[in-house]
């Protein structure tokens, strides 16, 4: 879908990112790719609590899959991918992945967010302006 090339953000993993074997707890890999998400947007100029402000809109995640492939140990130096798989009038469907510096691939994901209106908890069009050149 996109013409952008895919966006890479770069992680060193933590104690805090650990269980006590120093292997990095599942849900870390969500918070790892939620910041990837918001630096992917931010690199494009779009800045969220602006965004908010003006229009009382917020990305939300839909839905996930993961597939969790190797594991990531302390320590370790990884990048976190985003690219856009699909764009649809209220919703960006994400295609992730997390590597070591090595190569080695660990875990990849599609993420659906929805864009929200806040005050009515309900979706809402993404501003067709918002990112020039990936509107649907």
């Amino acid at each position: 879908m996109s013409s952008i090339a895919p966006f890479a953000w770069p992680v060193r993993v933590y104690w805090e990112d650990t269980d006590a074997g120093g292997v990095v707890y599942h849900a870390s890999y969500l918070r790892f790719m939620e910041r990837a998400r918001s630096e992917w947007l931010r690199a494009r100029g779009v800045d969220q609590s602006a965004l908010r402000e003006a229009t009382g809109l917020a990305f939300m995640v839909r839905s996930m899959q993961l597939d969790f492939l190797r594991p990531a140990l302390l320590d370790d130096e990884l990048a976190v991918t985003v690219a856009v798989k699909e764009w649809r009038s209220a919703s960006i469907l994400f295609s992730q992945a997390i590597g070591r510096a090595d190569g080695a691939e660990l875990v990849r994901a599609q993420v659906r967010v929805a864009c929200v209106d806040l005050n009515r908890k309900r979706p809402a069009p993404i501003p067709a302006d918002l990112i020039p050149g990936l509107a649907p």
